[in-house]
C-alpha cells in the first residue's frame, strides 16, 4: 500500500514498501577485518521519568539487540556514543549496562569492548580526571571486557595543552591490564570536544595522539577515529606502529576505508553497524574472500542512509538508528532515553525509512509500513 511521506517542501509524495526482504542469515566468524558495531540502548517506555532523570532501560529488549548483533558475527562497541553517553545515559548506568552486556558476551561467546570515560565527573582538575578514567577502566575490566578509552569532555576543558594528555592517556595505559582501543571523537560528534589533544589544528593535535600510542604501543590494540575525514583517517593509519590497528569511526567514508588500499586497511567500529548490521556482516564475509567488488557492491549503497542518519547536528543520528530498530522490529516502540526520539524531524525520519526500506534492511517490510503509517499518523499524516 501507498504511503504518503513528508518532504522538504512541506508537500507529500507516495512511495510504494517493498514487499520482499532481504534473507540475512548468521554465518562463520570474519577472517580479514575486526568489525565492532556500536550499540544502542532501548529506553523503558512505561517508566515515570524526564528528560532529566536517569535512564531507565529495558534490560530484556536491550540485550536482546545485542544478541542479535552477536549472532551475525559482530562484536559489540558498549556503552559509546550510540548508547547515548552523556547525552541521556549517565555513568551509573552505563556501567549497568557494561556489567550485563559483559556477562552476556560470555554466555553467547560474543566479543566485545566497552567505553570507559569521566562522565561521573562534570568537571575536574587533572587529578580527578585521572581518577574518573580509573574507576571506570576497573569496572570495564572487572566485568572482563576490552576498554575502549572515550575522549573526555572534562579533560577538554580542564587541559592546558598537549602535556596534559600526554601525562594523562600515559597513565592509564601504564595502568591497564590489556590492550585498549583509544578513541578519537571529534567535535561533530560532541561539541565539547573542540581542540582535544591540546589543538584545535588537526594536524598539530595528530601528532600528540601519535606521540601517546608511540610510547605505549604495547598497552594500544588500536585506534577508533570519528572525524569523518577519510584522508586523514588514511594518512593516520600510516603512521601507526606496527601491530596497532586503525577501526574507523568514518560513517561517511566506510567502505573505502574498510575496502582499505596498497598501503593498508581500516577495521570498523562504527553507529551505523547498529542498523545495517547483517548486511555489513554479509559484506565482510565478502570481503574476507578477498572480493573487495563484492563488498563495495553491498556497502556502497548503503553511505545514502548513513550519511542521512549522520547530517548535522551529527550528536542527534542516535534518533534514526532507534527509528530503524523499532522499525525492524527490535523494540516494541520508539522511545529514548533522554526522550531524544524528538530530535530530529518527521521529515527526517521519513528519509531513513524509506532509504533502509529501498536497502532491504528490515526483516518484515509489512510491519516497518505499519509502524511507520502509525508514526505517520501522530503527526498528523491521514492518507
Amino acid at each position: 500500500m501507498t504511503l504518503h511521506l513528508p518532504a522538504a517542501d512541506g508537500t507529500l509524495r507516495a512511495y510504494e514498501p517493498r514487499t520482499e526482504p532481504l534473507a540475512f542469515t548468521p554465518g562463520t566468524p570474519f577472517t580479514s577485518r575486526t568489525v565492532f558495531s556500536a550499540a544502542h540502548v532501548v529506553a523503558d517506555p512505561f517508566a515515570d521519568v524526564t528528560p532529566d532523570s536517569p535512564a531507565a532501560v529495558d534490560w530484556d529488549a536491550t540485550l536482546a539487540f545485542r544478541r542479535h548483533l552477536w549472532s551475525h558475527g559482530l562484536g559489540v562497541a558498549e556503552a559509546m556514543d550510540t548508547a547515548q553517553r552523556g547525552m541521556g545515559l549517565d555513568w551509573a548506568g552505563a556501567a549497568e549496562l557494561i556489567r550485563r552486556s559483559a556477562a552476556e558476551a560470555r554466555a553467547v561467546g560474543g566479543r566485545i569492548a566497552c567505553g570507559v570515560g569521566t562522565d561521573q565527573l562534570p568537571a575536574g582538575n587533572l587529578a580527578e580526571i585521572r581518577a574518573a578514567y580509573e574507576e571506570q577502566l576497573a569496572v570495564v575490566e572487572e566485568a572482563g571486557a576490552q576498554a575502549i578509552v572515550m575522549a573526555s569532555r572534562a579533560l577538554a576543558a580542564a587541559a592546558r595543552g598537549p602535556e596534559d594528555y600526554l601525562e594523562i592517556y600515559g597513565h592509564l595505559l601504564r595502568q591497564a591490564a590489556e590492550p585498549v582501543i583509544l578513541h578519537w571523537l571529534g567535535p561533530m560528534f560532541d561539541p565539547a570536544l573542540e581542540g582535544y589533544w591540546g589543538s584545535s589544528d588537526l594536524d598539530t593535535a595528530t601528532g600528540t595522539f601519535l606521540e601517546v600510542i608511540a610510547a605505549h604501543p604495547d598497552k594500544v590494540d588500536g585506534v577508533k577515529i570519528s572525524l569523518l575525514d577519510a584522508g586523514r583517517e588514511v594518512a593516520l593509519r600510516r603512521r601507526l606502529p606496527q601491530g596497532v590497528r586503525c577501526y574507523t569511526g568514518d560513517d561517511f567514508h566506510y567502505p573505502e576505508l574498510i575496502a582499505g588500499d596498497e598501503q593498508g586497511f581500516s577495521h570498523a567500529l562504527l553507529g551505523i553497524f547498529d542498523p545495517l548490521g547483517p548486511l555489513a556482516a554479509r559484506a565482510v564475509r565478502v570481503l574476507d574472500t578477498g572480493d573487495v567488488q563484492g563488498f563495495r557492491a553491498l556497502l556502497d549503497p548503503t553511505v545514502e542512509l548513513s550519511r542521512h542518519l549522520f547530517r548535522p547536528p551529527t550528536r542527534f543520528y542516535k534518533t534514526g538508528v532507534v527509528l530503524l530498530a523499532w522499525l525492524a522490529g527490535h523494540q516494541d516502540h520508539f522511545a529514548m532515553v533522554g526522550g531524544l526520539q524528538s530530535a530530529r524531524s518527521l521529515t527526517h525520519l521519513a528519509r531513513a525509512y524509506e532509504l533502509a526500506d529501498t536497502l532491504g534492511l528490515f526483516p518484515d517490510p509489512k510491519l516497518a509500513e505499519e509502524r511507520m503509517r502509525t508514526l505517520l499518523s501522530l503527526y498528523g499524516v491521514t492518507r
